[in-house]
């Protein structure tokens, strides 16, 4: 999401009127909706002389790589102010140069959207999804200015809007400025209503989804005790712009699985066909969308200032901000009364196998990973990649390193937690919104413990890659981590079932079993410790008379060829959580402190 500039956040509280300034409007149209096609003009007056530059957006506020928005505008034409046709060139594939206009271009254009996600836009006869950058070419160099829009809906499909935007009446909105603009996603359908206020604002919640009111109702309950839940770690919501908050959800079978952070809204998707119930669709999402008004949003990485719409969006902070917000994701249902406290328990291993048992870890530090997204998050490419043994998620590696940070501050003797580091991260850079350093956490993780816990902390699992002793933290709040299968054999990697045998589901993770016998993910397996790959017979069959350390032999099919390797077994790395069931008092104490269980 784009930071606000300061001029701009005072307007919000003492608007100057929108007659009085120079303002670029839009309008969209949705005739041909049924086969996903926007009608789409932008209005853009008193401009500099000279060529006017029209583009699309390369990216998406909380999307970190690059997306060409604009292969799906077509049918392009540009007036001046007495309707003559303009000259248009394309200096670039993301541009359109408007030249011999008399200070007014009006840009017109036909979109094609069908993807229904946190970055993309989408629009059928039952909905329009529409992520800003992915549906509207803005004026570059004039981002400054204010923007109005008029949605167009199709009142014979009873269609409303819902989004951050500021309502000015009928179906125009306002934004302050472009960024402003580009960072509200919309909804547009027949969709369920649900609102709340809480301290003064408005909580409110559009969900384009086939459900009866009872689910709709049973789910804003949940959704909204994840709000009030959050707001106990922070002690207050933010101060939404025009005092309101909107959920947009759109639960689809034409959808996609997403989720997506914006300053005063968050659009969430998910693959929902018809028949299915509603229930916790997403919950998981909703918490993590949510937590990110706080973290991320206002409490903001200066690596992400100012946001560039033409160029991938660095950060080396994704770590705190994508991961420890992770890590708050799945605490929160168990605060919010979603989840018990045996499911957070059981749950709680999978991102510490992830983090523990990928050989990224010799490669990249934290910093170092949440470099690489814009490498990862949705990024396309072709070619195939080796991040199986190069990378884990900053979202997965925060998210354990959060963990281990609240409960080294709650196993200290001075009353310490991360809900009250996080409210003195906010006091200084969230409520102030000025942007944030990895200097500035550690400055303020030595604050609020002293400087030898944020040296130590910092240096051992931010700039280095070592792991926290997550055995003997959790072994303080009553959950035994112990390994999930021990004496099990194993050859390192998840296999496939393809003609004629095995297949490895990606490369061969390093230290493996198979990596070290030299077996390629293109291989297929026909044969393991002298066992014919047959129909129905799994690769935990064969192997559970085995034990680790033990030599078998493989037998492999490459480029038609066929090869025999020796492969040293090893044993099931992975490890298991669960509630000690009778815990001392003093534990018991920890952790219902920890979960918010009273």
């Amino acid at each position: 999401m784009i930071k606000i500039l300061r001029f701009v956040l005072i307007l919000t509280n003492v608007s100057i009127p929108l007659q009085a300034q120079t303002v670029h409007k839009y309008e969209i149209s949705f005739e041909n909706a049924i086969h996903h096609e926007a009608q789409i003009k932008a209005t853009f007056t008193n401009l500099d002389d000279g060529p006017f530059e029209v583009r699309m957006s390369r990216t998406s506020p909380g999307r970190y790589a690059i997306h060409n928005f604009a292969k799906n505008v077509y049918a392009v034409s540009a007036r001046d102010g007495q309707g003559n046709e303009l000259k248009i060139s394309r200096p670039n594939p993301q541009q359109w140069d408007v030249t011999g206009h008399d200070g007014t271009v009006v840009f017109e254009y036909t979109l094609f959207a069908n993807r229904g996600d946190g970055t993309y836009s989408q629009i059928d006869e039952t909905h329009a999804s529409l992520n800003i950058p992915a549906t509207f070419a803005y004026a570059r160099n004039y981002m400054h200015r204010p923007v109005e829009i008029t949605f167009n809906v199709r009142e014979d499909l009873n269609w409303s809007v819902a989004t951050q935007l500021k309502y000015e009446g009928g179906t125009t909105y306002s934004a302050p400025d472009g960024y402003y603009f580009m960072d509200s996603p919309v909804l547009i359908g027949d969709f369920h209503l649900r609102e709340e206020m809480v301290d003064d604002q408005l909580i409110r919640l559009a969900l384009q989804s086939p459900a009866n009111d009872s689910e709709v109702n049973e789910y804003f309950s949940k959704v909204m005790a994840i709000v009030k839940a959050q707001k106990e770690i922070f002690g207050e919501l933010p101060s939404f712009d025009y005092g309101e908050y909107t959920f947009l959800l759109l639960y689809m079978p034409n959808a996609s699985r997403d989720g997506m952070e914006h300053r005063n809204s968050t659009i969430v998707t998910n693959q929902k066909a018809f028949e299915e119930p509603l229930a916790e669709t997403s919950i998981g999402t909703i918490s993590h969308e949510f937590f990110h008004v706080w973290n991320i949003e206002r409490i903001r990485p200066a690596s992400l200032e100012p946001f560039d719409f033409e160029e991938a969006n660095m950060s080396g902070e994704l770590w705190f901000a994508e991961g420890f917000t992770s890590y708050y994701t799945t605490l929160t249902l168990v605060r919010a009364g979603i989840w018990s406290e045996e499911e957070y328990a059981d749950r709680l291993v999978g991102s510490i196998n992830r983090v523990f048992n990928s050989p990224g870890l010799q490669f990249f530090n934290p910093i170092e990973m949440s470099y690489r997204a814009p490498f990862v998050d949705a990024a396309t490419s072709i070619d195939p990649t080796n991040n199986e043994n190069i990378f884990v998620s900053y979202y997965t590696y925060g998210s354990v390193l959060g963990l281990a940070l609240d409960l080294s501050l709650r196993t200290r003797s001075d009353d310490k937690n991360l809900d009250d580091y996080f409210k003195l991260i906010w006091e200084l850079y969230g409520k102030t919104e000025i942007p944030y350093s990895i200097r500035d956490l550690k400055a303020a993780l030595a604050s609020y413990t002293d400087q030898s816990f944020a040296d130590d902390f910092f240096s051992r699992f931010v700039y280095q890659s070592q792991m926290p002793d997550f055995a003997g933290l959790l072994r303080e709040f009553g959950i035994v981590m112990e390994k999930a299968n021990p004496g099990r054999p194993t050859l390192g990697n998840r296999l496939l079932r393809v003609d004629g045998g095995f297949q490895l589901s990606g490369n061969a993770v390093k230290g493996s079993p198979l990596y070290e016998a030299g077996i390629q993910s293109s291989d297929i397996i026909t044969s393991i410790g002298g066992r014919t790959i047959l129909p129905g017979v799994e690769v935990e069959e064969i192997l559970e008379e085995r034990r680790p350390g033990q030599t078998i032999t493989i037998k492999y099919v490459r480029f038609g060829e066929e090869r025999t390797a020796r492969v040293r077994l090893m044993e099931d790395q992975n490890y298991k959580t669960s509630l000690v069931r009778r815990p001392t008092r003093s534990v018991r104490e920890n952790r219902n402190a920890w979960l918010g269980i009273e």
